[in-house]
C-alpha cells in the first residue's frame, strides 16, 4: 500500500544523507522509524512481536486467564447466535411463559 508523507526540504535532505551514509533508502529509514514508534507505545510490529507479547501477558503473575465468562461475553462471542430472533441456530427461540392471574 502506498501513502504519501510530506517533509520539509531540510528534513528530506537530511534523510537522504542519512540513507547514503547507512546505505539505506528513505523507505527503509521510514520503516525503522515507524517500527520504533509502535514498539515505544507497546504495539506489536509483526506476528512474532504479537505472540511474544501475548505469551508474556499470560505468564505474568496475577494475570490469570478468565475461566468463567459472563452471560454477556458469551453472547458477544457466540457466532451461532442470531441477534434478530434471539435464538441460536438450530434451536427455536425461548418464549417467556405467560402467567395467568
Amino acid at each position: 500500500m502506498r501513502k504519501l508523507i510530506a517533509f520539509d526540504d531540510d528534513t528530506f535532505d537530511q534523510l537522504k544523507q542519512l540513507g547514503r551514509d547507512r546505505m539505506a533508502t528513505v523507505q527503509e529509514l521510514a520503516d525503522e522509524a515507524f517500527n520504533d514508534v509502535l514498539r515505544k507505545h507497546g504495539i506489536p510490529v509483526d506476528l512474532k512481536d504479537a505472540l511474544r507479547k501475548s505469551a508474556s501477558l499470560s505468564k505474568a503473575p496475577g494475570n490469570k486467564a478468565p475461566t468463567n465468562r459472563t452471560a454477556k461475553s458469551r453472547h458477544q462471542g457466540n457466532a451461532d447466535h442470531d441477534d434478530r430472533s434471539g435464538s441460536v441456530r438450530g434451536r427455536p427461540a425461548r418464549r417467556a411463559k405467560e402467567h395467568s392471574s
